[in-house]
């Protein structure tokens, strides 16, 4: 069950609406499920004005270009900080979110081998070693741009498995074959420095 436990910074919740966000692509990720939580509670209202990248730095450059309001980061990620040392950007707030159910997927009538080569993002990596079920072992640790991506693998058999949200499991027809869990995340909101919102 995704829960939300508030706001760190309210200069946001009192400021106008949010017209556009952007975050890491593509659909199904955990960003996209934030951004989708941020627009519902600060959104301008109408159909969710979200922007999914293939990486946090193309929605930065978004951002830069105009082509969003605000940028949603997982606090997770290892570059996050070059986001709040940026002096063209402003940190403008932060939330708590749990993420949606991560596992270990499959495609379908894959036979996976003892020792499977994983498809995961980098940030929630530690979790293979916690979910992975015991009659398997990681051959290989293969980084990929998003969970939604290393679904995408999984599901086109580049890897055996893939660490990934539920709704990136459902979107690349994969099952799970692991336990799942939630994470408790915090996540920063960015816009242009100088700009109200």
């Amino acid at each position: 069950m995704v829960q939300a436990e508030g706001w760190i910074d309210t200069a946001l919740t009192s400021g106008p609406s949010i017209e556009t966000i952007g975050t890491l692509g593509p659909a199904g990720t955990s960003s996209e499920q934030a951004a989708l939580y941020l627009w519902a509670d600060r959104g301008r209202g109408g159909s969710p004005g979200i922007g999914l990248y293939d990486t946090y730095e193309e929605a930065g450059r978004a951002l830069r270009a105009g082509a969003v309001s605000h940028v949603v980061i997982a606090n997770a990620y290892a570059s996050v900080h070059s986001f709040y040392m940026d002096p063209s950007l402003r940190f403008a707030g932060a939330f708590l979110f749990d993420t949606p159910d991560y596992g270990i997927a499959v495609s379908p009538g894959h036979r996976v081998p003892a020792a499977a080569r994983i498809a995961t993002h980098p940030a929630p990596a530690p979790l293979v070693e916690e979910l992975l079920p015991r009659e398997y072992s990681v051959a290989e640790i293969c980084h990929a741009t998003s969970t939604s991506a290393a679904a995408r693998q999984a599901g086109r058999r580049e890897t055996d498995l893939a660490l990934t949200t539920r709704p990136a499991a459902k979107a690349h027809a994969l099952e799970f074959i692991s336990r799942t869990r939630s994470i408790r995340m915090l996540w920063s909101i960015f816009t242009l420095a100088g700009t109200d919102s």
